[in-house]
């Protein structure tokens, strides 16, 4: 058997996520799960928040040089992602609400490209 397992990494994946489940259910751990399922989102948002933090301070002495309108366009777009974050992670998202948070992200990514590679772009 031993064998059999340590030649299907899948199957042997499946068989210790099914084993876990199975223990969860037998011991009536739901209520544990969430919480530490909560836990997680938070430490999620959470490290994500600090690697903008970095990113944000390893570039702000360049970020100040760039004209206002290119400043003030690229942390507009970075606070409203944050925003977008934090509302999803407190609140969830579903259907539509999902959909909207996508876009949101995917235009606020899209602008902050554009400011960026506008004030690199040397022509």
């Amino acid at each position: 058997m031993r064998n059999f397992l340590s030649e299907r990494p899948t199957l042997r994946g499946f068989v210790i996520i099914a084993g876990i489940a199975l223990i969860v259910v037998a011991l009536r751990l739901e209520p544990t799960l969430a919480a530490l399922f909560l836990l997680a989102r938070i430490a999620f948002f959470l490290a994500i928040a600090f690697f903008l933090f970095l990113m944000w301070r390893e570039q702000r002495g360049e970020i100040a040089l760039w004209p206002r309108h290119a400043y003030t366009g690229f942390y507009g777009a970075a606070i409203l992602a944050v925003v977008a974050l934090g509302v999803y992670f407190w609140r969830g998202a579903s259907g539509l609400d999902a959909v909207a948070f996508l876009v949101i992200l995917a235009l606020c990514g899209f602008s902050m490209f554009r400011v960026w590679r506008d004030q690199h772009t040397f022509s």
